[in-house]
């Protein structure tokens, strides 16, 4: 699998902040002029599209440099991981096209060696076991105006944290009775130096390590670690781990570590608008069953705009636009849907299809005749070639195409007006058929033989209008998704509200369609362009003569008016 970081992008004019530190350390020879990222992801729920922006700049990064990256999973909270999480990383890493090819790593991997690491400093003096419960150490940790109070069992004898620990290893104590602490400094104005718990008890099964430990790393203590021992040179991390950074060197230096030191870099975690980003928010919305999982193509997972429709390309391309900087700010979705538009534009094949239909009838065709008309896949992409669309004398068109007393440039359908129908005649409308409520049921018209599509003729008309034939039309389910909450920051509330009250009650309305029959042999993923009408995926739920459609995107583009 190649590493297409970079395909689809436009011409780099200058080098990012990220780029201009890595260009320096590789003149100045650091790390022997090495380069290696990682992306380290908790395996305690789906990636989202903040997700793919990390993996998208880690892995860029590194095959920019001529560099590895590693995909690591901290997976320190058994409570929380699941083998699911692991699969379906994994699955979204490689959709986006990028390869960790044999360096997959796991922070269990290294619990032998994190436990050594801790042993050494309690050695040192500069870790101990305390006896105060988790309630207790966040309740005397201060805050960052007050200087925290010292655990009472902060200089108990190095043996003692010794023994303790090694018992705390094989099962002797109950969750919660005893943690591993570091000792720093109490009254320290980052409150992540004030001694932090680097293991805790925790009597659960671990999906890769089973019952060997009862006894887990805090993140802060084997994140930091676990890139040392990777050998990472570039620890790319975003904004809210830049407190984090004096810990992680505070553990090096203890250990004693001096050369080829993982180099912490923060920038800017992606804030989308309309969007929710907090993995916990998410998994609360699938529990509460606001959504039909972590893959409904409403969300901002990975799997569910893959399942939506969205294209790795088009995420890719987004991820470089949107950069890395230093400061957080609000990335508009709109920004997002006109980089997925673009794509799908450049590679959906084109297909037709009625949502709201009414019967048209060409009166003077013949009875019984079928054509096969040519249209063309992607108009975009001319060698795709075409495709063949049945023709009838009894089709189907969207009602609003018609209206029986027009406003001014009305340029459809309506009585005595004349229309084509796409890839095929110039029509005009004779008369109408109505229903006894007044509701039109069919329009009849009139074809004109000699303006078939390709033929030169001297009839010209200002619209053109979709069609499927009756006889050939194929049903389907059509999902149609639109923005799970509407405002635009959603986790922007009053204290006491809830961030739920802003999700959109018609994010999904249930309809059908009539589409071309050539649509009844598609596959799930198969993305198609619905001329006229917007973007769509066949969804996983299709089964044959049981298709189901989801919406991806409408065709207007709203964003790259604005952004011009």
């Amino acid at each position: 699998m190649t590493n297409p970081s970079n395909n689809n992008t436009e011409p780099k004019t200058s080098l990012n902040f990220l780029e201009q530190i890595i260009t320096n350390d590789i003149a100045e020879n650091k790390a022997g002029g090495r380069v290696h990222t990682r992306f380290p992801p908790e395996p305690n729920g789906y990636l989202h599209i903040g997700h793919a922006k990390s993996i998208c700049l880690n892995f860029g990064l590194a095959s920019q440099f001529n560099g590895k990256c590693n995909l690591r999973f901290d997976d320190t909270n058994p409570t929380k991981e699941e083998q699911e999480y692991v699969d379906s990383i994994k699955e979204d890493v490689r959709w986006l096209g990028f390869d960790w090819e044999e360096r997959e790593f796991y922070a269990s991997d290294y619990f032998d060696k994190l436990y050594e690491f801790a042993v050494f400093l309690i050695k040192k003096g500069k870790a101990y076991v305390c006896e105060m419960t988790a309630e207790e150490i966040g309740a005397s940790r201060g805050t960052p105006a007050v200087p925290g109070k010292e655990s009472p069992w902060r200089d108990r004898p190095v043996e003692e944290s010794l023994d303790l620990f090694d018992r705390m290893r094989k099962g002797e104590f109950p969750d919660g009775s005893k943690v591993l602490r570091a000792k720093i400094d109490m009254g320290s104005p980052n409150m992540q130096m004030r001694d932090p718990v680097m293991y805790r008890i925790l009597h659960a099964r671990h999906h890769r390590t089973g019952d060997n430990w009862c006894i887990y790393p805090m993140y802060d203590w084997a994140h930091g670690q676990s890139d040392y021992l990777e050998g990472i040179t570039h620890s790319v991390c975003t904004l809210e781990f830049e407190v984090h950074r004096p810990l992680y060197d505070w553990f090096l230096d203890e250990l004693e570590v001096k050369n080829d030191r993982p180099r912490q870099i923060e920038f800017a975690r992606l804030n989308l608008s309309y969007t929710v980003m907090s993995k916990r928010k998410l998994l609360g919305l699938v529990q509460e069953g606001h959504v039909a999982g972590w893959n409904d193509p409403r969300m901002p997972t990975i799997s569910g705009l893959r399942r939506r429709g969205y294209t790795p390309a088009s995420l890719r391309v987004f991820a470089d636009r949107v950069g890395v900087a230093k400061r957080e700010n609000m990335i508009e979705v709109g920004m997002l849907e006109h980089c997925v538009r673009e794509d799908l534009n450049r590679t959906s094949a084109r297909a037709m299809a009625v949502f709201n239909p009414v019967k048209l009838i060409i009166d003077n065709y013949p009875d019984g005749q079928v054509e096969e008309l040519k249209g063309i896949l992607n108009p975009e992409n001319p060698e795709t070639g075409t495709r063949l669309i049945p023709f009838s004398k009894t089709l189907y068109i969207e009602k609003d195409d018609f209206l029986e007393d027009p406003p001014k440039k009305f340029f459809r359908l309506f009585p005595g007006g004349e229309v084509r129908l796409k890839y095929a005649y110039i029509i005009r409308c004779d008369h109408v058929v109505k229903d006894e409520r007044g509701a039109v049921t069919e329009i009849h018209c009139t074809y004109f033989p000699e303006t078939k599509s390709g033929m030169q003729s001297d009839k010209k008309v200002k619209g053109t209008l979709h069609w499927v034939s009756a006889e050939h039309a194929i049903k389907s389910e059509v999902r149609l998704y639109d923005r799970l909450f509407t405002v635009p920051e959603p986790e922007d509330v009053e204290e006491g509200e809830d961030f739920r009250k802003h999700l959109n009650p018609d994010s999904l309305v249930v309809t059908t369609a009539l589409l071309e029959p050539a649509l009844a042999d598609v596959w799930p993923g198969q993305r198609f362009q619905f001329e006229r009408n917007g973007y769509y995926c066949v969804d996983p739920d299709s089964r044959q003569n049981a298709l189901v459609f989801n919406r991806t995107l409408s065709l207007r583009d709203s964003w790259a008016k604005i952004s011009r």
